[in-house]
């Protein structure tokens, strides 16, 4: 067992205590220590992550980072699907309008067949019940509005075709895991699915 599942499953170990064990490592190395986690790791991960500092939208799409050019954050989730199709890419973008929100989707090896599931990062400021699960909710009600970069799938709405079944209806609250994780918890509407993901931003 690695030393990062022994620290998460471990009821002593703190947020802070694996935000620097994951904060010494390379990416490569973060990777392979969230690849291992299982649903009741993420979920004690979720739970240790109340107590992280906030979320900012730096954390996503660092400030010196362009509008328009993407920030790649790679994820696992704990869904029932085949080992290589829990892996997943959300790339990011600052839109160009200066607002402080960021767009994106999901490059899944399941994009082909249910779409590429855009969303709307946003703040949860506004609702006290919201900013509880996190500073930041990944919002599949909405999508982008505004440009996005070169090269992304066209823009569809999540109400289109079967992403319908997947994305719509969703919202993913993000906590802070470390300088480069986050994790984030699926609810439908406002039902929660038990249902966990981690993200681990590429260094640029």
């Amino acid at each position: 067992m690695s030393n990062f599942l022994q620290l998460v499953r471990s009821t002593s170990a703190t947020i802070e205590d694996l935000a620097a064990h994951l904060d010494r490592l390379d990416h490569a190395a973060r990777m392979q220590e969230l690849a291992e986690t299982s649903r009741d790791d993420q979920r004690a991960l979720w739970v240790k992550a109340a107590a992280a500092p906030e979320l900012t939208l730096g954390h996503f799409v660092p400030d010196d980072v362009a509008p328009r050019t993407p920030v790649v954050h790679h994820g696992r989730n704990t869904l029932p699907l085949p080992g290589s199709q829990k892996f997943f890419r959300k790339p990011m973008a600052r839109p160009v309008d200066g607002s402080a929100r960021a767009f994106g989707y999901n490059d899944a090896p399941t994009e082909r067949l249910v779409g590429p599931g855009y969303f709307v990062l946003v703040p949860t400021t506004g609702s006290a019940e919201w900013a509880r699960r996190g500073a930041w909710v990944v919002d599949y009600f909405q999508v982008p509005d505004g440009p996005v970069p070169l090269g992304w799938p066209k823009v569809v709405p999540n109400t289109k075709g079967l992403q319908r079944f997947v994305y719509h209806g969703t919202r993913d609250f993000m906590r802070r895991v470390s300088r480069h994780v986050s994790i984030g918890a699926a609810f439908k509407g406002e039902k929660p699915l038990d249902h966990y993901f981690t993200l681990c931003r590429e260094d640029r």
